[in-house]
């Protein structure tokens, strides 16, 4: 069996003993400073001023647009357009909030929302906020679709979970948004077992991504916010430390999450350059079979994906593809969760669907297999015969 994931972590046997030390030198092992050295160094990572960790990359989600509400920025009844090739997380709160999801049709070679599709939606519909999904370690036109959303007055948002590393002529996939969203689960570039973070270089946003974190009280803040907030509010000194300032929830991470954070970042460097190098192997072999659709680099620089798309020109091929997969023992899954809108939650929660031939025909049609960076010269051939 090739698994999608091979193992918890990079450098599986070196971070578990790290890990054993860690929790025995410990004693308090909830929130505290290896997840707040995490954010810092991860922000620095990402070009961005401020980070927020999360216990999961769908909290990140949800703790994101809760903030963005909170904050007045968004409000119920407004259109949240998302990328119609996405994961549940991305769309699920949207309607959580009380928003409208608005499905945006991706383009099949890039597995993405592209500016051109982004302009097609708007000719028609007004939009508050567009929810991107930066898919399988592809993006689409990213500086084009960002001047688009700020001409438009449009909260520009990036789920940068599958594609850490990736990076553009104008820099690093996740960097162009208000915010961005990323995951640390396991199958992962990073992982921490469980665990997401949201980007930002808005202060008023990371400040209230903190209180929402945390029930909605300001403990997170420095002494000088917290202050700021009880003076507000009119509450005493005593009642402060149990006083609830917005809506919240508890989607706090532990020091576990933090020190795995650190400790598997200072592989990052490697772990994007082993899936860059694996993803253009197998490219390399997709892009001569005339069964499989090419995925189209564009403008990207590095491509580092956490599992391997391939996109088959029908579903009849897809189908014997998957088979030859299966028989040689190599996990497969869908791309992401297909059309959005074939879901059985959205066709419960949505009364609205609309054509998106791109969506459709990459459900259909696509599948992935995994992207590990410490797949052995056996594992490779055993994939590449698949693909041939």
């Amino acid at each position: 069996m090739i698994p999608l994931m091979k193992s918890t972590f990079y450098k599986e046997e070196e971070t578990r003993k790290k890990l054993s030390d860690f929790v025995l030198d410990n004693q308090y092992l909830s929130m505290g400073e290896q997840c707040f050295k995490f954010e810092e160094k991860f922000a620095e990572s990402q070009e961005r001023k401020y980070a927020t960790l999360f216990n999961s990359g769908g909290s990140a989600n949800l703790a994101l647009l809760q903030s963005l509400k909170n904050l007045g920025i968004l409000k119920s009844g407004d259109q949240v357009g998302f990328s119609a090739v996405t994961w549940s997380t991305n769309v699920m709160p949207i309607i959580q909030l009380g928003m409208k999801p608005i499905p945006i049709d991706i383009q099949p070679n890039t597995l993405n929302t592209m500016s051109n599709q982004l302009e097609k939606m708007l000719s028609t519909t007004k939009l508050s906020a567009f929810f991107i999904t930066n898919a399988l370690g592809f993006c689409g036109d990213l500086p084009k679709i960002k001047k688009i959303c700020l001409e438009n007055g449009i909260v520009f948002l990036e789920d940068n979970c599958e594609s850490l590393g990736t990076e553009n002529y104008a820099g690093l996939a996740g960097s162009f948004g208000t915010a961005s969203t990323f995951s640390f689960y396991v199958a992962h570039h990073l992982s921490t077992i469980e665990g997401g973070m949201v980007c930002t270089d808005s202060e008023s946003l990371s400040d209230m991504l903190k209180i929402v974190r945390s029930n909605g009280w300001t403990r997170n803040l420095s002494a000088k916010k917290q202050d700021h907030y009880s003076s507000l509010n009119n509450i005493s000194q005593f009642q402060e430390k149990y006083a609830f300032y917005d809506l919240g929830y508890n989607f706090k991470p532990t020091e576990i999450t933090g020190f795995l954070g650190i400790t598997q970042l200072s592989y990052l460097r490697e772990i994007v350059a082993a899936r860059a190098k694996s993803y253009k192997f197998f490219n390399s072999v997709i892009q001569k079979n005339g069964d499989f659709i090419p995925t189209s680099s564009g403008e990207l620089t590095t491509i580092s994906c956490f599992a391997n798309p391939v996109v088959c020109t029908c579903p009849e091929v897809r189908r014997e593809y998957l088979k030859a997969f299966s028989l040689s023992g190599v996990e497969t899954r869908p791309i992401i969760a297909g059309n959005m809108q074939r879901q059985p939650f959205y066709l419960k929660y949505v009364e609205d669907t609309s054509k998106l031939m791109g969506a459709n025909f990459v459900h259909d049609c696509g599948f992935y297999f995994g992207n590990c960076p410490d797949y052995t010269q056996e594992e490779l051939e055993i994939i590449k015969g698949c693909l041939e």
